[in-house]
């Protein structure tokens, strides 16, 4: 494992109240939740193409539950750095929509990663109980209402712009940590004003989304920042680029990072290795 560029986590944290879920579905109290990537894609930067079928899909999926995950977080469109085919919500449901349906049929609490209204709508109606927009509600405008009516939960990530896309830009100001706090405190009243309630929202102050490596390191280091604002917290740094520049085992140092998170008062850690991260936080 590499030597982590980051302070001692905490010694103790509070620990963080689940998001409500609909449909009588609960997520584990009382320690930090492991959510298992699943990219139902051609493209993604870590594994894109190798569950892209139905049947390696749920395959995958199943061996994540079984490794430890507590949910399973869903995703038919890449946003990987300068990702900039687009495709239709049409398309993104027709690569997850049957995925969705059938973990969500076997009870497993199904997250679905995607940036349009319409298809958080699908997903609720096949079962889905948490909606993860990396642009936090600011890519469609219809998001907002959809989720409140959906009744998901809702994971708001803070966003300026995709990786590599036009609006991407680095400067915080002098107080990264704070800047991006008031940043996402105006993205959680939007969803609040559109009737999403606050016992479902879940804050992803978005590493490596106009983050330089430096600063999701910094993010990372005053977590606790974050992590006490008032909604939980969601910290995906699994197998990004910014883990790659340690230059050891990807998975290994992305565990590494998941469980300073989990000590610093993160909800939960977004990773593709589940064994490895349920082994470095129990």
């Amino acid at each position: 494992m590499s030597v982590l560029p980051l302070p001692p986590a905490p010694a103790s944290s509070p620990v963080p109240v689940p998001p409500a879920l609909p449909g009588g579905l609960a997520l584990p109290t009382g320690r930090a939740a492991i959510m298992g990537i699943l990219n139902v894609t051609p493209d993604s930067f870590s594994d894109g193409g190798r569950y892209a079928d139905v049947t390696s899909a749920l395959a995958h999926a199943r061996a994540m539950i079984a490794a430890g995950a507590d949910l399973i977080d869903v995703g038919g469109e890449s946003t990987r750095p300068n990702s900039t085919r687009r495709i239709t919500p049409e398309e993104e449901w027709e690569r997850i929509g049957a995925v969705v349906s059938a973990l969500a049929g076997d009870g497993i609490i199904v997250s679905v990663d995607t940036l349009h209204a319409s298809t958080a709508r699908a997903a609720a109606d096949a079962g889905a109980a948490i909606i993860n927009d990396v642009s936090g509600g600011r890519w469609d405008p219809d998001m907002n209402v959809a989720v409140a009516a959906s009744g998901c939960a809702y994971v708001v990530q803070h966003y300026r712009a995709l990786p590599g896309m036009p609006g991407e830009h680095f400067d915080y100001g002098e107080d990264l940590v704070g800047t991006l706090i008031e940043r996402l405190n105006t993205q959680v009243r939007d969803a609040l004003d559109a009737g999403v309630t606050a016992d479902k929202i879940v804050i992803d102050p978005g590493l490596g989304f106009s983050l330089t490596a430096d600063q999701c390191w910094q993010i990372l280091a005053e977590l606790p920042r974050l992590t006490t604002y008032g909604y939980p917290v969601l910290i995906g740094a699994s197998r990004k680029r910014f883990v790659k520049t340690l230059g050891g085992n990807i998975d290994t140092d992305s565990a590494a990072i998941a469980a300073h998170a989990v000590k610093s008062g993160a909800w939960a850690v977004r990773v593709h290795d589940v064994a490895a991260t349920a082994a470095t936080i129990a």
